[in-house]
Formats: C-alpha cells, sequence, structure tokens
C-alpha cells in the first residue's frame, strides 16, 4: 500500500493544479476567508490548463521536467495528459482511477485504498470547493489576500503523513500561480499552470 501511494503522490501531484480551473474572479470583498475561496471554486464547472511540472528527487542530481493539458468536469473527473518527455495519461472519475504508461496499464477502486482516495479527494474537494471533503483529510490554512494567496493542506492521518507532508496551493485572485507537494522522503514537485481558453 505504501508503495502504492508513493508512486501516486509522485504522479499525481499534477491533479492539484487542476484546481486553477475552478477559480473564477474572487469577490471584492473585505473579508477574505477560506469560506469565501471555497465559494468560488464551487462555481466552476469543467476547464482545461496546460501545465510544466518540475520534480526534484532525491536519488537524482537534476530535476525532472514534464508538460502536458489537465482537465477537469465536475463533480469527479480529473485527468492528466503529460505529453513530454513521454506520454502518459492518468484519470480518476468517480470511485475508478486509470494509469496509462505506454503499453501498461492500471486500474484501481478507490474505495479498496482509502489513503490513496484520500490524497485524490484533497485534488477533487478543492476543484468542487468541498470544505468539509478536505477537512475530513486534512488540516486547512489560508493566509494572505484575493491578490495574493496561499492555501495549505497538511495531512491528518498517519498514513498520509507518512507519505505527503503537506500541500501548498498559491495564487492571485481569479489564478492559481503554483502547486506545490512536498512529500514526507523530502521529494518535491512544483508545477506552474496556465489556463486555457479553448473549448472541450
Amino acid at each position: 500500500m505504501t508503495r502504492i501511494l508513493r508512486l501516486l503522490a509522485s504522479r499525481l501531484p499534477a491533479f492539484a493544479v487542476a484546481a486553477p480551473l475552478a477559480l473564477c474572479a474572487l469577490p471584492a470583498l473585505a473579508a477574505f476567508d477560506l469560506q469565501q475561496l471555497m465559494d468560488t471554486l464551487a462555481q466552476n464547472k469543467s476547464g482545461r490548463a496546460t501545465f510544466v511540472e518540475t520534480k526534484r528527487l532525491a536519488v537524482l542530481s537534476k530535476p525532472i521536467e514534464s508538460s502536458g493539458e489537465l482537465l477537469f468536469t465536475a463533480p469527479d473527473k480529473l485527468e492528466k495528459r503529460t505529453l513530454r518527455p513521454r506520454p502518459e495519461s492518468l484519470v480518476v472519475d468517480g470511485d475508478s482511477l486509470l494509469v496509462e504508461r505506454g503499453t501498461q496499464k492500471y486500474q484501481l477502486q478507490l474505495q479498496a485504498y482509502p489513503e490513496i482516495a484520500a490524497f485524490i479527494e484533497s485534488i477533487r474537494g478543492t476543484l468542487a470547493g468541498d470544505r468539509k471533503a478536505l477537512e475530513r483529510n486534512y488540516g486547512l490554512a489560508l493566509t494572505g489576500s484575493p491578490d495574493a494567496w496561499l492555501l495549505e493542506l497538511v495531512p491528518i492521518a498517519e498514513k498520509m503523513k507518512a507519505v505527503v507532508q503537506r500541500i501548498r496551493i498559491a495564487g492571485a485572485r481569479d489564478q492559481i500561480a503554483s502547486i506545490e507537494i512536498m512529500q514526507a522522503d523530502g521529494d518535491s514537485s512544483l508545477m506552474v499552470v496556465e489556463k486555457s481558453t479553448a473549448a472541450r
């Protein structure tokens, strides 16, 4: 289980950056808090974005860079299509996770893997603006203002803490500038996302 969760933690961070697909302009209110951000995210129905992801692994001297596109369809479908340096596809649809890389393909039912499900829900909960779903698995902290904010998710369960240390989503008003995932073993990933206006 831990090995599978670590594998997904290294490949699924891109789903976290699907969050920029979810953001509309934040209301210009004096008080900026977590619920305001969640309410804004909840308005999202679908979207598309391109990404560039940089992974830093302790076992490698140089970072690994990849790029591709992300798609989200409410309430629970996420797709990460890596195009470079080699094609790879990860699709979460309801309770199913499908991973394809070259000739390799495997599918998991998330209900059988609660830790993996918790990781997935950190992304879907953010996209859906579902605060309750997020707080079932993570401690949440929002700092900053609508012009420069940072949402941090810290796992509650010990099994998740053994893999993911924290997830940080940074943005400005209606755009997410970056998603950073820090793993317990010291590895990390940073993804920069650009929202696409092209229709799906």
